[in-house]
């Protein structure tokens, strides 16, 4: 019988006789002792194997990495100067009675406490990636995090409830991943995205508070925070406003913080609007670590000769915006164009600038290609706006808004990063007053900013049918160091909210009852007022963690090509399997090299 785990023994167990399980972390021979680190889940042990116990030391000859030992043995303390603070058993070591090898190990492809590792290799080995102290350590703080959700949660009187992992194709979002009905031939599952109609129904079923942390599938491109499947925190409830709803998720984020990772969270959280949150930094989820902010200069470009400048102002959905960067000047003609060229991906032409070198000088005091073709009576409103110091300097964004947006957006977050202007610490915010819908160009119709089932802010319901564009929803995000942790918002209550807004995304009323009509129906039978937020528990874990990618807070994650290196899934099927789903593939067209 395990008595103990190794990293969970010190000094307070001296001269006892301890029983262990692990895996050789270590062996080392000094001269006739041998010395093993032992490690479990909970850490690292010493282990001394003497030469006078001659079974012991015989077995302990023949050990190698990873293999798995039971040890029985006396906890005593190290000799002096051989104490180790960087670990909780530092203090101690095991003197061994009894050595069994449980079994051995192929020399592993790599060492457990080796940083500088291929995450292809990391991927391939997954259960061997999973041994190393820091993956324990991310897995066993995600169980920290979901049970502290759990139990705030439990204390307010939310309900944890299963839904379907099959459901109703509604490709409203991302791209569903499809699962064939054997029984039904030629009809399909879809993994759900979310499970919201769901949760929605249930607050219709009179449950009025729900939550479950559950699985989602999203058939999407993936970036270092997407995943083909992730976790959701998923809750919902009846009778509460967006501000209620809010403090309500507000306290558990701020408590969850506090009690897993001993992070002071700000009470209350800031908000910004989402005009104003794109007004200011370009994005819906800015980071307030970076206290530099855009200068609007749409107004006073629309005469000016710089062509550039004038045709972006002019646009109905232009805009002309600055971005002042103190100290900026300092930049190297090389790292500005390199800027330039960093801009280009989020569709930007160029990035004009202006360099301040001395104020008292005037225009002769400023450094720009640029300078001819603006009015002095331009430029000194420039410099007034954007409060410019000697040693700053002014980039430019002209183009489409959202182009402007995005791209000088990621431009402030990158430069304040890079050069010393972010702020240390957790930024947390809401962003509310989100637009109902935004203008798909390609498809050439309106489309829902979160979801459609996200309630019109209030006064806002005849928009619905008068100017789309110009109606806010009840939603809100939860951002967190330029990253949304957290979406949700008040949802339509109404039959007739609802089909209004199915009518404004173009959705006639036979798709709407092909794709919905179950919920058209449920709302029509007394359901409640009811709203409720979805978070990231991948995410989340990634900011807590320091992680550079979600894979390294996921227990088997898959690759940016939505690809399992362990399992090499996803694979081809047999033809008998195909045939029972009365499922035939399209031959791909081989193109001769």
């Amino acid at each position: 019988m395990r008595t103990n785990y190794c990293g969970a023994i010190n000094a307070g167990y001296l001269d006892q006789t301890v029983t262990l399980f692990g895996w050789v972390h270590r062996r080392r021979d000094h001269g006739g002792v041998i010395f093993i680190d032992l490690r479990d889940r909970e850490g690292l042990v010493q282990i001394v194997c003497d030469p006078d116990n001659a079974s012991t030391f015989q077995t302990a000859e023949k050990v190698r990495n990873e293999f798995v030992l039971k040890i029985t043995g006396k906890v005593r303390k190290r000799p002096e100067g051989t104490v180790n603070t960087a670990l909780f058993s530092g203090e101690i070591e095991i003197l061994v009675s009894a050595i069994e090898v449980l079994n051995t190990s192929l020399t592993p492809p790599f060492l457990m406490d080796d940083d500088n590792l291929s995450e292809v290799v990391r991927l391939e080995h997954r259960y061997l990636d999973l041994r190393r102290p820091a993956m324990q350590s991310n897995l066993r703080l995600r169980h920290r995090v979901a049970m502290a959700v759990r139990m705030f949660l439990d204390q307010n009187g939310f309900l944890d409830i299963e839904t379907p992992m099959l459901t109703k194709s509604t490709p409203e979002g991302a791209r569903d991943y499809l699962v064939p009905s054997r029984v039904n031939a030629g009809h399909f599952f879809a993994l759900p995205q979310s499970p919201q109609l769901f949760k929605q129904l249930l607050m219709i079923s009179g449950f009025d508070r729900y939550y479950q942390i559950t699985r989602c599938f999203r058939d999407e491109d993936l970036r270092a925070d997407r995943q083909p499947e992730f976790t959701q925190i998923d809750i919902e409830t009846s009778f509460l406003s967006e501000n209620e709803i809010m403090s309500l998720m507000e306290g558990m984020i701020r408590g969850l913080f506090k009690s897993v990772i001993n992070v002071d969270l700000p009470d209350p959280f800031p908000r910004l609007t989402h005009e104003e949150a794109m007004f200011k930094y370009g994005s819906d989820k800015p980071d307030l670590r970076v206290p530099l902010e855009f200068t609007e200069l749409t107004d006073i470009m629309k005469e000016v000769p710089f062509k550039v400048f004038r045709e972006a102002a002019e646009k109905p959905d232009g805009r002309v915006a600055a971005l002042c960067i103190p100290k900026g000047g300092e930049l190297s003609r090389k790292e500005i164009d390199d800027y330039t060229s960093f801009v280009a991906i989020y569709g930007a032409k160029g990035l004009a600038y202006i360099k301040v070198n001395n104020l008292a000088d005037g225009v002769e005091g400023l450094q720009s290609p640029i300078l001819k073709f603006l009015p002095e009576a331009t430029i000194q409103t420039i410099l007034a706006r954007t409060q410019a110091q000697n040693g700053d300097l002014i980039f430019f964004g002209a183009d489409k808004a959202k182009i402007v947006n995005e791209s000088l957006g990621a431009l402030r977050i990158k430069i304040g990063h890079q050069h010393g202007h972010a702020e240390p610490g957790w930024k947390p915010l809401w962003v509310v007053d989100f637009p109902m819908f935004e203008f798909d160009d390609e498809e050439n119709r309106w489309k829902a900013l979160h979801h459609p089932f996200t309630s019109p802010a209030d006064g806002h319901e005849d928009l619905l049918e008068t100017d789309p564009g110009k109606a806010l929803s009840k939603a809100y995000d939860m951002v967190l160091n330029g990253s949304e942790i957290g979406g949700g918002s008040v949802r339509i209550h109404r039959q007739e909210v609802q089909s209004k807004v199915f009518r404004a995304l173009n959705i006639s009323e036979q798709e709407a009852q092909e794709k919905f009509g179950f919920l058209l129906e449920a709302l029509q039978y007394g359901a409640p007022p009811h709203g409720g937020i979805a978070f990231g528990l991948d995410r989340i874990l990634t900011m807590m963690t320091g992680s550079e990618s979600i894979r390294d807070v996921i227990a088997f994650p898959k690759t940016q090509r939505a690809q399992c290196l362990l399992t090499h899934a996803p694979s081809a099927v047999d033809e008998k399997q195909l045939r029972e789903l009365s499922i035939r593939l399209r031959q791909t067209e081989v193109k001769p090299g």
